[in-house]
């Protein structure tokens, strides 16, 4: 093939390295594709990451080693992150998402692309080296966002259901009890789903009581399964105490407030990076 223009490479790397995050790409990779040099790529590289960086876009290091070569992270700047989550805040406050029982009604922000992609590489955050095997959500709405969170770590992603569908093959079934109602819910998932000390990160759309989160630990303890972490895009401050504490959440209902029909959100201290 033909050699690419510098300006033509250093586009269409950039584009296949953010297309493919947490994924290691061999130089050698695009040695071939490009007709290059190997000290050229390296130079072409490198701008790359200073320009991400710069712009908050992202992380681009190399991967050292047999297995090596080069890496890009959606890591995005502490700025635009935070610009970020208040946008998102601010939807999720608008009037008429109350819902009975003070839920939420969040279709249209985990629905939509561009808010799932942002909030699933916030919660990807601090798990990019923690070898995860697979994501970990309910068939709820949060599918998006974990889809999102599962793509940024490059790894896939395993619904749980709450009935077992016949063309998964046989499942685990597990009872669990509600943290909102305390009433008994059921949960399952196919059993070549998961194997036996692979880990997990489970991620959740909101959580109040934290029966659904319990819900998919002791799932995951049945397959003999790690749980790495837990992240939930919404957790209410109300019950304090929930049935699961380990978790980290990307906003917090703070309060309802009933003359203006709307709950008020605002993003965690965990997500501005302000608490652990």
């Amino acid at each position: 093939m033909a050699q690419a223009k510098r300006s033509e490479r250093i586009g269409a790397i950039a584009k296949i390295l953010s297309d493919a995050p947490n994924r290691i790409v061999p130089l050698s990779e695009f040695c071939q594709r490009f007709g290059a040099a190997r000290a050229s790529l390296s130079e072409d590289v490198k701008r790359i990451a200073e320009a991400f960086k710069r712009e908050g876009l992202g992380e681009i290091d190399a991967v050292a080693g047999a297995g090596g070569g080069v890496r890009y992270r959606p890591i995005i700047g502490a700025d635009r992150a935070e610009r970020e989550l208040f946008e998102i805040a601010a939807r999720l406050s608008q009037p008429n998402r109350l819902l009975p029982g003070d839920f939420l009604y969040t279709n249209d922000v985990t629905c939509d692309p561009k808010a799932a992609a942002r909030m699933g590489r916030m919660l990807a955050r601090g798990y990019y080296d923690a070898g995860l095997d697979f994501v970990l959500t309910m068939e709820t709405k949060g599918i998006p966002v974990a889809l999102a969170t599962a793509e940024a770590l490059n790894a896939p992603l395993v619904i749980a259901r709450r009935e077992t569908k016949a063309y998964e093959g046989s499942a685990v079934k597990i009872n669990y009890r509600s943290g909102t109602t305390g009433g008994m819910e059921t949960m399952s998932l196919a059993r070549r789903a998961v194997a036996a000390g692979q880990r997990a990160l489970i991620v959740d759309d909101f959580v109040k009581g934290g029966g659904t989160l319990r819900g998919m630990i002791d799932l995951m303890a049945e397959f003999g399964a790690r749980v790495e972490g837990i992240g939930v895009v919404i957790a209410t401050r109300e019950p304090e105490r929930k049935l699961v504490s380990d978790f980290h959440a990307l906003f917090v209902l703070q309060r309802v407030d009933r003359e203006g029909e709307r709950a008020v959100v605002a993003p965690s201290g965990w997500a501005l990076g302000r608490d652990g």
